[in-house]
């Protein structure tokens, strides 16, 4: 493990040439607060984001970013490895979050005679059963979900669909249905490879099964480098991705509602926010997965039923919605992108939204409670299909069908890639397109997804919390005032997304998050052999489960 004072300094060191080089900026020219922060992290961001997101050329005019090629050969390589796991073990995931198979998992001491503690806790069930674990299957698939279901599905389909039309959908969808590979190679090694103390208290994610599971392979080394590598880019994330960008989004959002500028009002909405999330991550794992085991399915069922209420309305429209998504997916014209473009559009818009591969989500799942790794893996894949395949899907049919009555806007009219032109050539962010399309449907909706775009943004922030502050201990240790420093620091950046615009913040955020996947896709495709293993050793468990029952 790296000593803390040697960190700092090494990280402060690396941080005196952008920092020297924003004094020397702003000694030209008077800038702003915000200014002086884009000035360090510009260019961070340029050189990091020029690595990751590396436009690798198809052909003709067309390029994809390095890390999405990354990301889709290693679903399409986990896929075929698991002979389609990721759609022939639906039907077990869903059992398994129901609890069906609890019985021989985790909790016989729950129903143990004299057991003072019904519902159990992590100090039974190591003493008495034998299981490790801070929480159950479903808070650990809603506490990863909390970090995916979010502005992505809101704000970032709507870009799709605007950029490159109806015909993005579908390739969202392959790409969500493909990510559910990954999504249960990560989560099955998360567990497998974590470490729990003598309190119970899990410690997981790729961290510990680059290091240790390689080191199994005779690549102890090789191992380190990814992990630490992976480690200092989760904490990096935590901060920007997923917490400044989804308080600043968050703030503009609900101030923007009362017509009131940021600023200071921004600042205090941040501490608001801080104390909320503090209160919460405070706890640890198991309070965030008992908030998040409410929060999201409570704002997924809000956002979803709106959703079908308005397919609803409409539903001689959808023939005709799904004719273009199918026909936009092969025959896009060339003002879109041509079915290339369409494609790359669809794909990164899921990535992005999902993470599947990303590895973040195996750090939550490391924390269930269960003596069989396969069985949270399994779990783990319904992440992508509710999150890309239902989730956005609704998203997508709303925007395609409310575009088709009311022509809200022309596909392809846009000014960037976050930024969209509606009918009178007003520029709209993709949160407000989307916004426009339930608002058209059911009058006042926007208000409810406002509110809604505030609960993802802290159900986000709370998942990331926790990522990278396991992302912390792993290099500077497990001690109370490295924990205490993380957190401080996490509430910090919470008030300072909420109080200036982000500008090159958040592509220095974003490049890290991503960067992320080198790293992870490297380690699961090594290690798929061993999650082929705990899956062949979990399913004979549950056959003579189910041969003991009948």
């Amino acid at each position: 493990m790296f000593k803390l004072k040697s960190v700092l300094l090494i990280v402060f060191s690396f941080l005196i040439p952008f920092i020297t080089f924003a004094q020397e900026t702003a000694e030209k020219v008077e800038l702003t607060f915000d200014d002086k922060v884009d000035a360090i992290f510009k260019p961070i961001a340029d050189w990091l984001g020029g690595k990751i997101f590396y436009p690798v050329p198809l052909g003709g005019d067309y390029s994809v970013p390095f890390v999405i090629i990354i990301l889709i050969l290693g679903a399409l390589f986990f896929t075929i490895y698991f002979k389609f796991a990721n759609f022939t073990l639906i039907g077990t995931a869903i059992k398994v979050v129901k609890g069906d198979y609890d019985e021989f998992d985790h909790h016989e001491a729950d129903v143990a005679e004299g057991d003072p503690t019904p519902g159990g806790d992590v100090f039974e069930t190591i003493a008495v059963e034998g299981a490790e674990g801070e929480v159950t299957h479903f808070q650990a698939l809603t506490a990863a979900l909390s970090a995916t279901v979010g502005l992505g599905n809101i704000a970032g389909v709507a870009v799709a669909i605007a950029v490159g039309g109806p015909g993005a959908t579908f390739w969202m969808i392959l790409a969500g249905l493909l990510g559910m590979a990954s999504k249960f190679v990560e989560c099955t090694l998360g567990v497998k490879y974590r470490e729990v103390t003598e309190d119970g208290t899990v410690h997981g994610g790729p961290m510990y099964y680059l290091s240790r599971g390689l080191k199994e392979r005779g690549m102890a080394g090789f191992g380190k480098v990814l992990a630490i590598f992976f480690a200092i880019m989760c904490i990096g994330g935590s901060f920007g991705g997923g917490n400044m960008f989804q308080a600043n989004q968050a703030a503009a959002q609900l101030i923007g509602r009362f017509g009131i500028e940021s600023g200071a009002a921004g600042f205090w909405f941040g501490v608001i926010m801080a104390i909320i999330v503090g209160v919460v991550i405070i706890g640890g794992i198991k309070r965030i997965g008992s908030v998040t085991e409410k929060v999201v399915p409570f704002m997924a069922v809000i956002f979803v039923g709106a959703a079908l209420i308005i397919i609803g309305m409409n539903f001689s429209v959808i023939p005709e919605a799904f004719g273009l998504i199918f026909n936009g997916a092969f025959n896009a014209d060339a003002a879109l992108g041509g079915v290339i473009g369409v494609l790359i559009v669809g794909f990164q818009r899921a990535a992005f939204s999902n993470e599947a591969g990303v590895g973040s989500a195996a750090i939550a799942h490391s924390a269930v409670k269960t003596k069989y790794a396969a069985s949270e893996g399994i779990v783990a894949l319904l992440e992508p299909f509710i999150d890309t395949v239902v989730i956005c899907t609704m998203t997508a049919l709303v925007i395609v069908i409310t575009n088709l009555k009311q022509g809200l806007f022309e596909y392809g009219d846009v000014v960037n890639k976050e930024v969209l032109l509606n009918a009178t050539n007003e520029r709209m962010g993709g949160v407000d397109l989307t916004s426009l399309a339930f608002d058209s449907a059911i009058p006042g909706f926007s208000w409810v997804l406002t509110i809604a775009v505030v609960l993802f943004a802290i159900s986000t922030m709370l998942s990331w919390s926790y990522y990278g502050l396991q992302a912390w201990k792993y290099l500077f240790g497990r001690g109370k005032v490295a924990d205490i420093v993380y957190k401080l620091l996490f509430l910090g950046f919470v008030i300072l997304g909420s109080s200036i615009a982000l500008g090159s913040v958040i592509d220095f955020s974003d490049a890290m998050i991503f960067a992320m996947v080198l790293p992870n896709v490297i380690g699961l495709i090594l290690l798929s052999p061993k999650v082929r293993e705990e899956l062949r050793i979990y399913k004979a468990k549950i056959k003579e489960f189910k041969a003991a029952k009948s």
